[in-house]
C-alpha cells in the first residue's frame, strides 16, 4: 500500500464509512427528518438533535457487526475508548450533513434504479435470475416492514450514497504524480544499521537515593491512588418482580373467551393478474382494441396456465405488478375495484377468471394460494395468553414495587436491610469503587457513572446513608451505602522505591546510549565511513516484515537521499538508539501498464477520499452542525 494511503488511514476509513452509511441510514431515519430541533443531544445537525440514545444505537450496531465479523478475535475495549466513541459520532454527525443536503435539493431515484437497487442489495433472484418474490416478503417480515416503507428506505439511501460518490469518483490525480508516487512505492534502499544497546550501558548507570527521590517528587501523579470505597448493594429489577407473579388457570380461560377473535386467522388470499389498460375517457374503438388484446391474452394462458407469471411479466401494462409475474401479494378485502374483487374471492385456488372489466380496464384474475380460516384451541392459545398476562402484571407490579423499594431505601437511610427484607433482595459488596467507572471493578451496575455520583456524594460518605434509587439500566434500580471510604493518596516512597529504581535505571541506561550514538552519527556524517556498520540489508515500502524497527524503517524511506551515503540516527524506544547508513538506491525495472493503471487507481481513490472528506466539512458547515459533548463524556450521560 501507498505511503500516503498508509499515513491517511483516518481519512480513508472515514471514505469508507460513507460507503456504509445503509447501516445509520436503515435505522430511523425517518424519524429523524419528523423531530424537531433542539440543542440538548450530544449533537446537533441542521437544527435536529441527535440525541445520546440515537449515539448509543450506532454505537451497538457498530459492536455487533464487529462481532460478526471478527468472531473470537473481537475486543469490545476497543470501541470504548473516546476516540472509538468520537468516530460513530463523527459518522452520525456526517450523514446527517449529506442528508440535509439531499433533502434541500429534493433527490430521488427513479423506479427502474430502486428496483434494481433492491434485487443487487438483497440478492434474491432465483436460479432463472427472475426476482424471488416469497423471499422477498419474508424479508419484509422479518423486518417488520412494508414494502412501500423498506423501499422509501432504500431510495433514501441511495440518493445520500449518490451524493458521496459523485465527489469522491470525480477525483482526479495528474499522471506525473501517480508514476512518481508508483516508483517511490517499489523503490529499494540498501541499508546498514549500527546499533546502540541500551542495556550495555548498564555497569555506568548509578542510581543514587537522591536521584530516586527527584523522580519521586517530580511526578506525584504516578504514585497517586485515588479515592475509592467499599459498598454495599442491592438490585431491584424485573428478576425480582417475578418470582412475586403467578397465573391462573381462570385467568386464562377468561382471557380466551372474551377475545376469541384474536386467535382466529380470517381466511386468506393470494392472486395475480393481468391487466391490460383503457384510459378512463378512451373512445370505443379503443376500447374494443384493448379488449381483443385481453382476450388474446386470456386465450394463451387457457392453453399454457403453468406460464401465466411469465405471460403477465411480459403482456400485463401494470407497472406495479408486472415485473413480479402479475403478483399482487395477499388480498384485503377494499383494495381493488369491485369486479376484480369479486373474482379474487370467488374463484378456487389455482383457477384463472375470464376477461374483467374494472375502471383500470380489462383484467385477468388468478388466485395462487388460499389459506383457510383457522381457529387455535384453548390449549393452543395458552403460553401466548399466560405471557401477555403476566407481562401485564409485570409492568403493574413492578412500578408499585418500584415505588416501595424507592421509599424504603430513602425512609430507612441508615441500612439496606429493611429493604432486601421486605422485597426479597441480595445485599452484595462492590470493593474499588472510584468516581469514573472502572472495568477493573468488576459488576457493570455499580460500575456505572450514575450510581457512582450518588455514592460518592457528601450525604453518602459523610452519614453513611443510603443513596437514592438509581436507574442504571432500563427497569433496574441501584441503591448503596458506603460501607468504607479512603481518601486519595501518595503511595509511600519505601514502596514505590524498586520500581522507580528500574525506571530511572532504563533511562539512564537510554541516556547514555543516545549520547554515545549522537557522537557516532557526527563522526559518520563527517568521514561517511562505514566501519562498525552491519551487512547492508533492502528496504522498500511494499515490505510486510521490514529488516530494521518499523520506526527506525519508516524514518529511513523518508530520508533525504539526495546525496549519498545517507545518516540518520534515533531513540528506539525500549532498545537504546540506532544509526541507519543508506548506501545505495535502486528502482526495479519499469511495471506493466496493467499495474500502472491499478495503482493509479488506488491513489485517485485516496484523493478521492480526500475531496470527500473536505466536500462532508463544507456540508457540515452549512448545515450548522455542532457537537455538545467531548468524546469522554459519551456514553456517561443520559438524555
Amino acid at each position: 500500500m501507498f505511503e500516503f494511503i498508509r499515513t491517511h488511514q483516518r481519512l480513508m476509513q472515514f471514505f469508507l464509512l460513507l460507503l456504509i452509511l445503509p447501516s445509520f441510514v436503515l435505522v430511523g431515519v425517518s424519524q429523524y427528518e419528523k423531530r424537531g430541533g433542539g440543542n440538548d443531544g450530544v449533537a446537533t445537525v441542521d437544527g435536529r438533535t441527535i440525541t445520546q440514545q440515537e449515539w448509543e444505537a450506532a454505537q451497538r450496531r457498530q459492536i455487533d457487526q464487529a462481532r460478526a465479523m471478527m468472531g473470537a478475535q473481537f475486543d469490545q475495549k476497543q470501541f470504548e475508548t473516546p476516540e472509538a466513541k468520537q468516530e460513530v459520532l463523527d459518522g452520525i454527525v456526517a450523514e446527517r450533513a449529506i442528508s440535509a443536503e439531499v433533502t434541500r435539493n429534493h433527490l430521488t431515484l427513479g423506479t427502474d434504479a430502486l428496483r434494481k437497487a433492491i434485487q443487487e442489495q438483497l440478492g434474491m433472484n432465483k436460479p432463472d435470475g427472475s426476482f424471488d418474490l416469497e423471499a422477498y416478503k419474508r424479508f419484509l417480515a422479518s423486518q417488520g416492514m412494508t414494502a412501500e416503507g423498506f423501499q422509501q428506505r432504500i431510495s433514501y439511501q441511495m440518493a445520500l450514497q449518490q451524493v458521496a460518490s459523485s465527489v469522491a469518483q470525480t477525483a482526479f490525480a495528474p499522471r506525473s504524480v501517480t508514476e512518481r508516487l508508483s516508483d517511490l512505492n517499489d523503490q529499494q534502499r540498501e541499508v546498514q544499521e549500527m546499533l546502540f544497546p541500551a542495556a550495555q550501558y548498564a555497569s555506568q548507570v548509578k542510581v543514587t537515593d537522591e536521584m530516586v527521590k527527584a523522580f519521586y517528587d517530580k511526578n506525584p501523579t504516578l504514585f497517586q491512588v485515588p479515592e475509592h470505597i467499599k459498598a454495599e448493594y442491592v438490585v431491584f429489577n424485573a428478576d425480582a418482580v417475578e418470582k412475586q407473579v403467578t397465573v391462573s388457570d381462570a385467568e386464562i380461560q377468561d382471557a380466551y373467551n372474551k377475545n376469541k377473535a384474536r386467535f382466529t386467522t380470517p381466511e386468506k388470499r393470494s392472486a395475480s393478474h393481468i391487466l391490460i389498460t383503457v384510459a378512463k375517457d378512451a373512445k370505443p374503438a379503443d376500447d374494443a382494441a384493448a379488449k381483443a388484446k385481453a382476450q388474446a391474452i386470456l386465450a394463451e394462458v387457457q392453453k399454457n396456465p403453468a406460464d401465466f407469471a411469465k405471460i403477465a411479466k411480459a403482456q400485463s401494462q401494470d407497472p406495479g405488478s408486472a415485473e413480479l409475474g402479475g403478483d399482487l401479494g395477499v388480498v384485503e378485502k377494499g383494495l381493488f375495484d369491485k369486479p376484480v374483487e369479486d373474482a379474487i374471492f370467488q374463484l378456487k385456488e389455482g383457477e384463472t377468471s375470464g376477461l374483467v372489466r374494472s375502471s383500470f380496464g380489462y383484467h385477468i384474475v388468478k388466485v395462487t394460494k388460499v389459506v383457510p380460516a383457522s381457529e387455535k384451541t384453548l390449549e393452543e392459545a395458552r403460553p401466548q395468553i399466560a405471557a401477555e398476562l403476566k407481562k401485564t402484571k409485570l409492568s403493574n407490579k413492578y412500578s408499585e414495587l418500584a415505588e416501595t423499594f424507592t421509599n424504603t431505601v430513602y425512609e430507612q437511610s441508615d441500612s439496606l436491610k429493611p429493604v432486601a427484607d421486605k422485597l426479597g433482595l441480595t445485599i452484595q459488596t462492590a470493593e474499588g469503587l472510584t468516581r469514573t467507572p472502572n472495568p477493573a471493578a468488576g459488576n457493570p451496575l455499580v460500575n456505572n457513572d450514575k450510581f457512582l455520583k450518588a455514592i460518592f456524594s457528601q450525604d453518602a460518605i459523610a452519614n453513611k446513608r443510603n443513596t437514592e434509587a438509581v436507574e442504571v439500566a432500563p427497569s433496574t434500580l441501584v441503591a448503596g451505602r458506603v460501607v468504607a471510604f479512603t481518601p486519595a493518596a501518595k503511595r509511600p516512597l519505601a514502596e514505590v522505591e524498586a520500581a522507580i529504581r528500574q525506571r530511572v535505571t532504563v533511562e539512564e541506561e537510554t541516556r547514555l546510549a543516545r549520547q554515545a550514538g549522537e557522537a557516532k552519527l557526527a563522526a559518520v556524517k563527517a568521514s561517511g565511513d562505514a566501519a562498525g556498520f552491519g551487512e547492508p540489508k533492502v528496504l522498500s515500502r511494499t515490505m510486510q516484515n521490514p529488516p530494521f524497527n518499523t520506526a527506525a524503517s519508516i524514518a529511513v524511506l523518508k530520508a533525504d537521499v539526495s546525496k549519498l551515503p545517507a545518516y540518520i540516527g534515533m531513540e528506539l524506544p525500549g532498545q537504546g538508539y540506532g544509526i541507519y547508513r543508506i548506501g545505495k538506491v535502486t528502482q526495479p525495472p519499469a511495471k506493466d501498464e496493467t499495474r500502472r493503471k491499478q495503482e493509479a487507481g488506488e491513489i485517485a481513490r485516496a484523493v478521492g477520499g480526500s475531496e470527500l472528506y473536505g466536500y462532508i466539512e463544507a456540508l457540515k458547515h452549512k448545515a450548522k452542525a455542532k457537537v455538545n459533548v467531548k468524546p469522554a463524556e459519551l456514553g456517561a450521560k443520559s438524555e
